[in-house]
């Protein structure tokens, strides 16, 4: 038995649920607020969710293409390496380190503690946010078998309490709606050329970003070559057609004026739908969903980390496990980064910031599926990328009008992203002269 559990791997049903609990988390239920902010009619902001569940799924294709090509654990860090040039790689393993999952998990826990406060105010939301991370760097140290049943548990529990409450916002509002439409005017098209719809697209790639999880955990997957491509696939679709109710409900049943700059869009809308005791159960119920992300989150980022542990022996202690093959040093290092984020940031910084430092790593990914093709002509593709190259292209467009955006509407924030990666320059040549040196001295003896 205990060498079965040793032994275990996880299977399409465990890889989607990780992909849909990394999608779906704090994004969906706090950044509609930020949005109405510069977004200002209904159908622009619909749009932006069609948007970007067509952004996620084209990344998702090529990514099913690129992991079944190289299906070992590390995502983009491992892709980039193989591309490009291990430097390329480990840049993007440096900012996993940093802020790549340890942001947003810190996010998640942000969340989680504003949704659990609304519902019971005697105890403050940083409180909330430190506790549950703290609870859940501890489930994932301890047993692989335990954390994947754990996360399945609390997907479906997640999509079930979406489910409901798209149901009922539908079910419980119809004879007193909100006056909406859908239907694009003037001021639409205004909305869509203005630079701050792409700031808007920010906050709708951190709702998607989670698409390419199953990815990080490619090594260990039960035949990855197929099963990866599916999980990303199902995954992605699944999660565009929920967020697109949702976030349609949430207008559906409360006022934009209340939704307005809030980042508990989905408490304000469930008072709407139940009443306030109903609409605190409701906020309670959504708090143990974000668990779900933020437990995903914890799993899969250190594997990214890890792998740079077994490339660089400056930091090969990252890529030691314990009895039950679980890194457990990785986790704790994210854990204590997520720690320090939720105790030093806003929720909105942490977004804005790390917007796009990451969308840096997924555009060159996505774009190496070009020269991946071209530089390993022979290499097997179990799955290659539909509509290709139409589909990576549409990726590549988008994201580089959210860079445009960014670059326009937050300076700062883009170039405090561009110095956060640069410093992994610094931090990779010491590591390649640690290596060298070591290598002479073993050499010498």
């Amino acid at each position: 038995m205990f060498k079965k559990l040793i032994n275990f791997k996880l299977g399409l049903v465990t890889a989607t649920s990780f992909v849909i609990a990394n999608m779906i988390g704090a994004g969906v239920f706090t950044s509609l607020g930020y949005q109405l902010q510069s977004t200002k009619t209904v159908f622009s902001v619909m749009l932006l969710w069609i948007i970007g569940g067509v952004f996620a799924l084209c990344g998702s294709l090529v990514y099913g293409e690129l992991g079944a090509a190289m299906p070992r654990s590390g995502g983009e860090y491992h892709y980039l390496s193989k591309i490009y040039h291990p430097a390329v790689g480990f840049l993007s393993g440096w900012i996993s380190i940093t802020v790549g999952f340890a942001a947003p998990v810190a996010a998640a826990c942000m969340a989680f503690g504003i949704y659990a406060s609304s519902a019971f105010p005697e105890i403050t939301p940083l409180i909330y946010a430190i506790s549950i991370l703290a609870l859940l760097t501890f489930i994932h140290s301890f047993d692989r078998f335990i954390g994947s049943r754990f996360q399945n548990v609390f997907t479906l529990f997640k999509i079930l309490l979406i489910v409901c409450l798209v149901v009922c916002g539908f079910v419980l509002t119809s004879g007193n709606p909100q006056q909406i439409s859908i239907m694009p005017s003037h001021d639409s098209w205004l909305d869509i050329i203005n630079p701050a719809f792409a700031i808007s697209l920010v906050f709708v790639s951190y709702a998607y970003s989670g698409w390419n999880a199953s990815s990080y955990i490619a090594g260990e997957m039960d035949n990855p070559q197929k099963k990866l491509p599916k999980s990303l696939l199902r995954g992605t679709i699944i999660v565009t057609a929920l967020y697109f109710l949702l976030n349609y409900i949430f207008l559906y049943t409360a006022p934009i004026a209340e939704l307005l700059g809030q980042n508990d869009v989905g408490a304000i809308s469930a008072k709407h739908i139940f009443g306030v005791t109903g609409g605190r159960i409701m906020g309670i119920l959504i708090s143990v969903l974000l668990i779900s992300s933020i437990s995903s989150m914890v799993f899969v980022g250190p594997r990214v980390t890890q792998v740079m542990g077994e490339d660089y022996s400056l930091l090969s202690f990252l890529a030691k496990k314990n009895s039950k093959k679980i890194p457990v040093y990785s986790i704790l290092l994210q854990s204590l980064i997520s720690f320090a984020l939720v105790l030093t940031s806003s929720f909105e910084t942490i977004i804005v910031y790390i917007g796009f430092t990451l969308n840096i790593f997924t555009f060159l990914t996505v774009l190496g599926v070009f020269i991946h093709r071209y530089k390993f002509k022979d290499a097997v593709r179990p799955y290659k990328t539909w509509g290709y190259p139409v589909v990576p292209l549409i990726f590549l467009a988008l994201m580089l009008w959210i860079f445009i955006g960014l670059f326009i509407m937050r300076p700062m924030e883009s170039l405090y992203g561009l110095l956060t990666v640069l410093s992994g320059l610094v931090v990779y040549f010491f590591c390649k002269y640690f290596s060298s040196n070591k290598k002479l001295v073993t050499d010498n003896h």
